[in-house]
């Protein structure tokens, strides 16, 4: 046996039956063989195994050697290299063969080594070149991605905000003119005001042919307006106004803020420290505290209800509590007298809650 031969080409040899001297020429042509084809190997690999890539940031060559720089460079050393380089190489000076190219090259270096993040990407590039996807997905995202300042984002998103804002708020107000209209109760007060106001039309000679859809349409047109001028529509059904959209909040928001700051001392001096008793105003803010209700959902309850709560002194937290619990309690009471709640009990007595198996 021959010392570092390997065994499978011994093995193979031996079977054959050639002589020594064969046997030895054979395994050094195989050793050589072998040497060769990981050489190939070799030079198939080098693009991936140096970092460079045709396609990708500045192709086969290195972006540092380009420019003359190194990876330890500043920006101010990268961009006095391009000058002198962008200078000395510009088409209009360097009139070789390769003049578009090499001052392409070194335009491309630049563009690179310049951005922070790029740079960034290209270091990495160049310390992990096995990781070819990764670099052409790094590569290509920066440059498919859309650069939006995020000023922009931000204004559109508020525009956007403002505008379903102020427009959802006319929709409902608009509804609750409808219903107005169609309510027997405001319609009969609406054409009383139109008629004292001289508005309605009911001479049948003026009136002429028309057909009886013209007139009715008119009279919705001429009473619909009427409501408008007089009804106080409150909450969150009321006319809306430009000053309540967001881009308003918050162009006024440090005036709101000092507001609402100098407001809280007020109440602190006055109710506190001074002593003074409520007005109406405040009491109304304290009940509306009480319910946690906003303001317009405060605006949209009946006057009846909201005096009501001033003879109850709901402003109080001890009387809202018991205001609250004889409500809930008043609730329970219709819900047991209901004769739907009635048959809901039944039905929960006897079948108990619903499921759902597999089975079903």
């Amino acid at each position: 046996m021959n010392p570092g031969m390997n065994p499978v080409y011994e093995s193979w040899i031996a079977s054959v039956g050639l002589p020594c001297n064969t046997v030895l020429s054979v395994y050094k042509c195989v050793t050589t063989m072998e040497q060769l084809f990981t050489i190939f190997l070799l030079i198939i690999a080098a693009p991936s195994v140096y970092g460079f890539v045709e396609g990708l940031y500045c192709g086969t060559e290195n972006c540092y050697a380009v420019l003359g720089v190194t990876r330890e460079s500043e920006r101010s050393d990268i961009a006095r290299a391009y000058r002198s380089l962008a200078r000395k190489y510009h088409p209009d000076k360097y009139k070789g063969e390769d003049a578009a190219e090499k001052f392409q090259s070194i335009a491309t270096a630049y563009e690179i080594l310049r951005d922070e993040e790029e740079r960034e990407n290209y270091n990495y590039m160049l310390d992990h070149p096995e990781m070819v996807y990764s670099h052409y997905y790094r590569y290509y995202k920066k440059r498919v991605t859309p650069k939006v300042d995020p000023k922009i984002v931000v204004a559109v998103s508020i525009t956007v905000i403002s505008l379903i804002q102020y427009f959802s708020w006319w929709s409902r107000y608009h509804s609750a003119i409808d219903y107005l209209l169609v309510t027997p109760k405001y319609r009969l007060k609406a054409m009383d005001i139109a008629k004292k106001e001289g508005l309605l039309n009911n001479n049948a000679k003026k009136r002429g042919r028309r057909k009886k859809e013209e007139i009715k349409a008119e009279e919705d047109k001429m009473l619909r307006k009427v409501i408008e001028e007089n009804a106080d529509i409150k909450g969150g059904y009321s006319k809306p106004k430009v000053t309540d959209i967001l881009w308003f909040q918050l162009v006024f928001l440090p005036m709101t803020i000092a507001k609402y700051i100098y407001w809280w001392l007020s109440w602190i001096w006055r109710f506190n420290i001074c002593g003074q008793e409520l007005g109406l105003e405040e009491k109304h803010y304290l009940i509306r505290s009480n319910f946690n209700i906003s303001q317009s959902q405060y605006e949209s309850i009946e006057e009846h209800e909201k005096d009501v709560f001033l003879r109850r002194q709901l402003w109080i937290k001890a009387n809202h509590v018991v205001y609250k619990a004889e409500k809930e309690e008043e609730m329970k009471t219709k819900m047991a007298e209901s004769a739907k709640y009635k048959s809901y009990r039944r039905y929960m007595k006897n079948h108990g809650t619903g499921r759902m198996t597999f089975e079903d």
